[in-house]
């Protein structure tokens, strides 16, 4: 497996892991662009991508520095177990905090592998979005305190 900065080339596959998902979905799949991702990659923030040797990703993480969340973390079916979603949150993390030290924020449904995910790496629950998704929250300090672990 091969970790590398996400660009614009890697777009459709980045929708189509995100599409491929079985939790988290998107209701309306139409709902974000390929804008959205080019806006998000390009100028809110920055993206990280796992390969496989033949080219395939398997997962994508994107921070929006400028919103101050986690846009993306998102695992390929069939995937998971690999540490795949613990490095690139490490490598998005580690990005983030040089650029800001505001606390970062992301949602995700209750009941899920994420929400497991998310709190067994030291997030913490701060409430409930208006979706019905819990709201996590890291802040700079923690995630030092974290990153050294």
């Amino acid at each position: 497996m091969h970790y590398r900065e996400a660009g614009i080339a890697d777009i459709p596959q980045l929708m189509d892991v995100r599409l491929a998902v079985t939790e988290n979905v998107l209701t309306d799949p139409t709902r974000i662009t390929a804008d959205d991702y080019a806006d998000y990659l390009m100028r809110r923030g920055k993206g990280w991508v796992c390969e496989t040797a033949g080219a395939q990703l398997l997962g994508f993480a994107i921070a929006d520095v400028e919103g101050h969340n986690i846009w993306a973390l998102f695992v390929r079916p069939g995937g998971e177990g690999r540490g795949v979603g613990q490095r690139l949150q490490r490598l998005m993390l580690d990005w983030y905090f040089q650029q800001t030290s505001e606390t970062v924020w992301l949602g995700t449904g209750p009941g899920t592998r994420a929400e497991t995910f998310y709190r067994r790496t030291g997030w913490r629950e701060t409430g409930r979005r208006a979706n019905g998704e819990i709201k996590f929250e890291l802040t700079a300090q923690d995630w030092q305190t974290l990153a050294k672990a």
